[in-house]
Formats: structure tokens, C-alpha cells, sequence
């Protein structure tokens, strides 16, 4: 049995403790928040709960083997840092930490200490993003050549962190999930339009050495909420939208075959539009299955779905991103 503590009992820390609560082979003993009156409110939903305000004194007394961290981005390294060091496995809330060079670190931690260091990119559990993994591997969509992804709505503007690394990480992740070609390089455009001089809209473009390749629009200043991805391959496309509530995949047996037509030196374009399949997809909750990976990755010593190296490689590219939209849209190499 996994002894599981959480630190962070907020928005994201009410569903993690209501599904590790849930998880099979594990059990949440311990929260750690620094308001009290969060603990009050976890504790009448798990009444055996051992309680901390003070970090330091969680780390070292509460009862746990893991750790699962539910804070800003801000505190992710320093945290995870010290549950590592006090021998603990870590899930890490997304994005995994605020630099590269903090993720590094805390990668090399859990290799040296032998520990589990997962992140919760949640979407990766789906079964709609399971199901466009399973079209992909099968090769039904066909050598993939474009991801467009839409992530947009009205607020909730976050206190320490833009637009980009608030909304583009559940994208990313999906992104290098379904591909396995990684970007050489990332430019991104964006503006703060509130005294707080973090970005609230954002587009971002990751290149390929093929001719595949990604775009993200981003934003917290839109009317309209918009969860939508296109993925474009040579024999069929794939919509994957999260916002509908049944029919979230829809496969279009749609392309496209170009000629080049030698005499007259034009190119001709020959379309294909044919049917439209919507597969059933499985209703799991997302959360319950990332608990249940991460529980038992540590009983029996394997990787988790998401591990510290797929957290990096989120990070190395948001930390590109933000470089980029501080140079006016430059390109940045990875």
C-alpha cells in the first residue's frame, strides 16, 4: 500500500485528493496547506488526515512514500526538490518546474535516489487522446504532416505565470505524446494587455526538420471557450475537440495528393473528401487513471506515463516560447 501526501489543497487539490483517495494500492494520509482553513475543508472530506501547515515539518514527519504537488509553478522545483531529497516519490502538477535547468535537476534527483518523478498532463489519460494514439501507431491517418491546436476562453488569469505556460502545456504534451519527432526550433508572438505585463494572448509555432508541422493559439480574452485540436495526416485528419460532451473525436477521410503537372509547370492539387467516423471513446475519468499509473509505477518500479524526461522536454519548449516572445518573435533553436 502507497502512502500518499498532498501539498497544495486548492482548486487542483480537491480533485487530486478525491482520486488518490479512489486509487487502488494507495491510501492519502497526509495535507499539507499553508491556510488552515483549507485542511479543515480537506479534512471533512478525509477525516483521517494528518494535517501540516509547515513544509519542512511534512517532509519529515508526515506519514507518506509519495508526494503529489498541487501549488503555482513558482514553488513546483523547490518543493519536488525536497521530497526527493527526503526519499519520497514526486507527482508534480504541470508544467513540471519554471526552467530547464530546474527540471534537469530534479530528472537527475530521481535517477540518483531511484524515485518516480511523474507530472500530471492529465489530458495524456483521456480516452480520446488514447484513441488518436491508437489511430497514429495504426497508421490510419497516415504520415502525419500538421497539429493545430485551440485553447482559448475568458479568464482565469494566473498570478505568476502567462497565458503560454498556464494553457500551452496540456497541448504540448499531447503533441509530443502522439508524435515522436521532436521540434528543432520555436517561434512565438504574444502581448500582456493588463498592468501585469504577463501575456494573456499568445501563438506559437514549433518547426520540424520534416515538413511536419505544430501551432498553438492561446489566450485568457477570448468570449468564446475553445478546446480543439487538428491533426492533419496524408490519409486522414483527426478533429479532437473537449468541449463536446459526446462526439469529442471525429475522423475525416479527407486529403489531399499534389502533381506537379511538368508541361505547364503547375501544381495540381487532387482532393479527397469522403466519410466521417466518430468513434465511441471511453468515459474514465482522466484523474482516477493518472493516480493509478503513478501509484502503481512505484509498487512495481517502471515508468509512469509521464515521467521527469517528458516533463523537461514540455519545459525546454515553454521556456523557448517565452524567450521568443521576449526577443519580438525571434526564432529560437532547441
Amino acid at each position: 500500500m502507497i502512502r500518499v501526501g498532498i501539498i497544495g489543497y486548492g482548486y487542483w487539490g480537491i480533485n487530486l485528493l478525491r482520486n488518490f483517495i479512489n486509487a487502488a494500492d494507495c491510501t492519502v494520509t497526509a495535507v499539507c496547506d499553508a491556510r488552515t482553513e483549507r485542511l479543515q475543508a480537506a479534512q471533512k472530506v478525509h477525516y483521517s488526515l494528518t494535517v501540516f501547515t509547515d513544509v519542512d515539518t511534512f517532509m519529515s514527519q508526515a506519514p507518506v512514500d509519495a508526494v503529489v504537488i498541487a501549488t503555482p509553478v513558482f514553488l513546483h522545483f523547490s518543493l519536488a526538490k525536497k521530497a526527493l531529497l527526503a526519499g519520497k516519490h514526486v507527482l508534480v502538477e504541470k508544467p513540471l518546474t519554471a526552467s530547464v535547468s530546474e527540471a534537469h535537476e530534479l530528472v537527475e534527483l530521481s535517477l540518483k535516489h531511484n524515485l518516480v518523478l511523474a507530472v500530471d498532463h492529465t489530458f495524456l489519460f483521456t480516452g480520446s487522446v488514447q484513441k488518436i494514439k491508437t489511430c497514429v501507431e495504426l497508421g490510419e491517418l497516415g504520415a502525419l504532416q500538421y497539429f493545430d491546436s485551440t485553447r482559448i476562453n475568458l479568464g482565469l488569469f494566473q498570478p505568476d505565470v502567462n497565458v503560454i505556460w498556464d494553457l500551452a502545456p496540456h497541448d504540448i504534451s499531447i503533441l509530443n505524446y502522439l508524435v515522436p519527432e521532436r521540434p528543432v526550433s520555436v517561434v512565438c508572438t504574444g502581448q500582456a494587455h493588463t498592468k501585469s505585463g504577463l501575456e494573456n494572448i499568445a501563438y506559437l509555432t514549433l518547426n520540424y526538420a520534416s515538413n511536419f508541422i505544430a501551432h498553438f493559439t492561446c489566450s485568457w480574452i477570448s468570449p468564446l471557450k475553445i478546446r480543439r485540436i487538428l491533426i492533419g495526416g496524408d490519409k486522414k485528419m483527426c478533429l479532437y475537440d473537449d468541449v463536446e460532451p459526446t462526439e469529442k473525436i471525429k475522423i475525416y477521410d479527407t486529403g489531399f495528393k499534389a502533381n506537379t503537372e511538368s508541361e505547364k509547370h503547375q501544381m495540381l492539387i487532387d482532393y479527397r473528401v469522403g466519410d466521417i467516423f466518430i468513434p465511441k471513446i471511453p468515459q474514465n475519468e482522466a484523474l482516477a487513471s493518472m493516480a493509478n499509473d503513478f501509484v502503481q509505477a512505484i509498487l512495481h518500479q517502471r515508468k509512469p506515463l509521464v515521467d521527469g524526461m517528458a516533463g523537461l522536454e514540455v519545459v525546454s519548449i515553454l521556456e523557448a516560447a517565452q524567450k521568443s516572445i521576449e526577443l519580438g518573435g525571434k526564432e529560437i533553436k532547441l
